[in-house]
């Protein structure tokens, strides 16, 4: 029986499924299996459903609550297909992992449906699906620990490693994915210009080739004595092809700070300046797209490598591997255990340790690391996501966004700072020379109405008001009232976003403002109860004139606070028993008159 090739498919870019998609990828390897790792939508699946080959089928997926990852739109399209025969996968050994949070309803829904709809179309299934809870107290490794050792040892049952061969042991390093091939002329500086790939101008913007668009104002809107530093930022977008509505996103990708990077080159025995050439090792495997040839490992460092992240098991096993000091393995090797998974969320996990302070905690393994490895060991840097807060129709050519500057502490000395909020916080468009960030653009979890006349109510605290910005500039402009806005924050003084501009609107006739200021009595006042004291407004809204109703914020408790609010209001005003009222809501959400966009 010829053995196949593990495929391990991921329908979402999070820390967590690359996590488990690089333990899968080097697991396989240690068996002697090929393997290849990449996004769902990236991978031609109706053309490979018709080779009469055997396949492995994985799929990790994060998932919220009523979306599929928007990664893998192209896949569930296809996959779904009605005419396709249900002898389409007759030849295709699958295991389906899925990780999701049980706090949500439709708790691994993607998981569980596509399981089914590959049993359906006559794949067969190694095990029962995998679901993995964030909740859990020890993450989404309490399921997959035990699922992962029943998968090998059904794999080997199935696929034997090949005669004369026997399977990698575990403390050996494989081969890295990739050789850096330092050449011998170092140039003296690097200039910042240097460090920049250059993008291709052919084409729409894209995380392949983003717009780098100058930063054309950054601007602190918390007022002086709030604990919060919240800004408002725009970018020029003249000339990149990018186009957006209400409710759409910006990706941007960030870059390290230099103290990090120097941090980082002196701990590993880097020279910044060096250059290099990265070569695969394996042929049609390509190179990190960011990255230039040649490289220096200062461009490596500052535009790849994601040092500032929480480092993920597999960090620790490759680590281990890799490490030639007996205390420093021994640890690496019981944080990468499964019965070291405790320990090793009260060390890094709990107080949010990055890899680069790991890495100068275990300094005898960290100077050993062969640059060969850095890729192997750690993650790429990935964009991050902000809700556009404008409309091109009241600013053209302008993008802006409304960011927190993510920062905290825990019982580490140092802050923890988020990566690409400081990194754009740090950024003054008004030194000498331009200021360019590196954007591209995606359609976001909210769609609005197209009919003149709907009505919209909006629920946005704090910065989930960003993307109801965009959409009353999109709707005042194109002449539609009926806008109804519930908005939250703690001081009027303080932190009360575009304040002028939506009074403006209110005395012009094209918003219904409602707010709540939560600090500013002794009972907190929070948007969900402001909802209430209007519940007859809200219900002849939804119920008579056939309002959306959107919501955006923290995703914590707000959105549980909302929808108990809701059914609240389907009672006391709309007459509903509790099961009726609770009915009520999800048709509403099934019929996309009930959307959110929350985030941790």
């Amino acid at each position: 029986m010829p053995i196949p090739q593990l495929l391990v498919l991921f329908g979402s870019q999070t820390g967590t499924a690359q996590d488990v998609s690089e333990r899968l990828g080097r697991e396989a390897r240690r068996r002697r299996l090929t393997c290849r790792v990449q996004a769902l939508d990236s991978y031609p699946v109706g053309l490979q459903l018709k080779s009469p080959r055997f396949l492995f089928f994985f799929y990790c997926v994060t998932f919220g609550e009523y979306s599929f990852p928007c990664t893998s739109e192209n896949f569930w399209r296809f996959i779904f297909r009605k005419s396709l025969p249900s002898t389409s996968l007759c030849q295709m050994d699958f295991a389906v992992l899925g990780l999701g949070d049980s706090s949500y309803a439709k708790y691994n829904f993607v998981a569980k449906k596509l399981h089914r709809r590959l049993l359906q179309l006559g794949g067969s299934a190694l095990l029962p699906p995998c679901l993995g809870d964030d909740q859990h107290e020890l993450g989404p490794d309490a399921a997959i620990d035990p699922w992962l050792r029943d998968l090998w040892v059904r794999v080997l049952e199935l696929y034997p490693v090949p005669q004369g061969l026997t399977v990698i042991p575990a403390g050996v390093p494989l081969p890295s994915k990739f050789t850096l091939h330092f050449l011998q002329e170092t140039p003296s500086t690097c200039s910042e210009e240097q460090r920049v790939a250059s993008p291709d101008s052919q084409g729409p913007p894209s995380e392949l080739q983003p717009f780098f668009a100058p930063m054309v104002s950054n601007r602190r809107v918390t007022g002086p004595l709030h604990f919060q530093d919240v800004r408002l930022i725009e970018f020029d977008i003249t000339g990149s092809g990018i186009s957006f509505v209400a409710g759409d996103v910006v990706l941007i990708q960030p870059s390290n700070s230099a103290a990090h990077i120097q941090q980082f080159c002196q701990v590993l025995g880097l020279n910044p300046d060096q250059s290099f050439l990265l070569q695969p090792r394996e042929s049609g495997v390509p190179c990190p797209s960011r990255l230039p040839q040649p490289c220096s490992i200062w461009q490596l460092v500052s535009q790849y490598l994601d040092i500032t992240s929480v480092p993920r098991r597999s960090f620790f096993e490759l680590l281990a591997c890799l490490s030639v000091h007996e205390l420093e393995r021994k640890k690496l090797l019981e944080f990468s255990s499964a019965q070291g998974q405790e320990e090793l969320y009260e060390y890094c996990n709990r107080p949010r340790r990055t890899i680069l302070e790991v890495l100068y905690d275990f300094p005898h393994t960290a100077g050993t690391i062969p640059p060969d490895y850095l890729l192997d060991l750690i993650p790429p840097i990935r964009p991050r996501a902000f809700s556009i807060a404008s409309s091109l129709l009241a600013h053209p050519s302008r993008l802006q966004i409304l960011m927190a500057v993510v920062q905290y502490q825990t019982r580490l000395k140092e802050p923890r700072r988020g990566l690409c909020t400081s990194w754009l916080a740090s950024l003054d468009p008004g030194q000498v020379g331009p200021v360019q960030v590196p954007l591209w653009v995606r359609p976001g979890g909210l769609a609005f109405p197209k009919t003149p006349n709907t009505p919209v109510i909006m629920v946005g605290p704090g910065t989930g008001v960003a993307p109801f910005r965009a959409a009353i500039q999109e709707r005042v402009a194109q002449g539609r009232t009926g806008n109804i806005l519930f908005f939250g924050c703690r001081w009027q003084d303080q932190d009360f976003y575009w304040e002028e501009e939506w009074r403006g609107l209110e005395r012009k006739g094209y918003l219904t403002l409602v707010t709540a200021f939560s600090r500013e009595q002794e009972q907190k006042v929070y948007v969900q109860h402001r909802l209430r004291e209007v519940g007859p407004l809200v219900w002849e809204l939804l119920d008579h004139q056939g309002a959306y109703f959107y919501l955006a914020g923290n995703a914590k408790n707000m959105p549980a606070d909302i929808s108990e609010a809701l059914i609240s209001i389907f009672q006391e005003e709309g007459g509903l028993s509790s099961p009726d009222a609770a009915a009520y809501l999800a048709r509403l959400q099934r019929a996309l008159r009930f959307q959110t966009e929350t985030w941790a």
